[in-house]
């Protein structure tokens, strides 16, 4: 897959509770509706071998990472399990300097323009407003206005097919979906379901 900067980042499955168990079954359910970026949080149930198992099974046509990670020594681990995102609740630039070394894509949390600006000095060009209903579609617009060109902003927090297409109208190249789309019980099918709602309105809106 692309990592090129002025190429929308889309949508990413965050499955938060995941376990090794269900993962290819969701993965499989997943990429069949569309949504082809997945994170699995490090506070779930074996989360390395989650991200092994889906980066085997889904090959190049999927990018897999880990999220909620907050340590270097966790954006290894994530690298060695075969994972290529490393998307974090926070702003360290030691954590997005190691995953931008080991070749892999940062996805830093932001929550205020000092935020935005050290994860761009940093490396990264994706940016997860975390949590987005607090900064809000007028504070995205407002540092969409002086970052550099190519910089993604990517909502995450309370997104589901009904807040999505205001995000993407407003310029945010992609966002991330949990619990609406996700939670430990969750069947393939009901997730297949909520992901390709949120792959139409994904299409409808497209940057």
């Amino acid at each position: 897959m692309s990592t090129d900067p002025h190429t929308p980042t889309g949508l990413i499955a965050i499955l938060r509770g995941l376990s090794p168990q269900e993962a290819p079954a969701i993965g499989a359910a997943l990429h069949e509706a569309g949504i082809h970026r997945l994170e699995v949080p490090l506070n779930s149930p074996d989360p390395f071998a989650s991200i092994e198992l889906l980066s085997q099974q889904l090959g190049e046509d999927c990018r897999v990472g880990a999220g909620t990670v907050v340590t270097v020594a966790d954006v290894d681990r994530v690298h060695e399990a075969g994972g290529q995102m490393v998307v974090a609740p926070n702003t360290d630039p030691a954590v997005i300097t190691r995953a931008v070394e080991l070749g892999m894509e940062p996805m830093p949390g932001v929550a205020t323009a000092t935020d935005v600006f050290a994860a761009l000095q940093a490396g990264a060009t994706a940016l997860k407003i975390f949590p987005a209903p607090v900064v809000g579609i007028g504070g995205m617009r407002a540092w969409s206005a002086v970052v550099p060109a190519g910089t993604q902003f990517l909502p995450v927090g309370g997104i589901d097919a009904d807040t999505l297409g205001p995000w993407l109208e407003a310029g945010a190249q992609g966002a991330g979906i949990g619990s609406q789309l996700y939670a430990p019980g969750s069947t393939p099918h009901q997730v297949r379901q909520v992901a390709t709602a949120l792959v139409g309105v994904w299409q409808e809106h497209r940057p």
